[in-house]
């Protein structure tokens, strides 16, 4: 059976699960927190961004963005409400480009909000400005099912 990795959006361990169609129950090994209880994880430090884009196997969304942006702000709960909508679909993850500006840089980051998919650490699609929570639901969903 195939598995799938996942970052815990608690605690950011990462957690092996049979692949499934659905899921009832999912727990963190490390933390015990709902895995379904899929919301946007904060990254660190660029160690914890790479740990996490090279061992994830599902899809990755990155939000770049950044304190000061005002469309940014506006963005954020729409991006947090769609990630729950995926919950073992697809990780979401927060880069503040003003903390970690080397991870912004490597992706060629320009103008923020920016974000980014990824499948295997490889991007394979990008949206740039505050997209609405419609039009930011099917751009995620076209990345999870292609």
């Amino acid at each position: 059976m195939e598995n799938i990795i996942v970052a815990c959006p608690h605690c950011k361990a990462l957690n092996k699960l049979p692949k499934k169609e659905s899921y009832k129950k999912a727990v963190c090994g490390v933390c015990k927190g709902d895995l379904l209880d899929n919301k946007p994880i904060q990254i660190k430090s660029p160690d914890e961004f790479n740990k996490i884009i090279n061992s994830v196997n599902i899809p990755i969304i990155i939000d770049f963005w950044a304190v000061w942006c005002g469309p940014c702000q506006m963005f954020a709960p729409t991006f947090a409400k769609v990630a729950k909508e995926f919950p073992l679909k697809a990780n979401f993850l927060k880069v503040n480009t003003e903390e970690i500006p080397q991870i912004a840089t490597q992706f060629g980051i320009r103008s923020i909000p920016t974000m980014v998919a990824l499948k295997n650490g490889k991007e394979i699609d990008r949206a740039m400005g505050a997209l609405d929570e419609f039009s930011f639901a099917i751009w995620v969903d076209k990345i999870i099912n292609p």
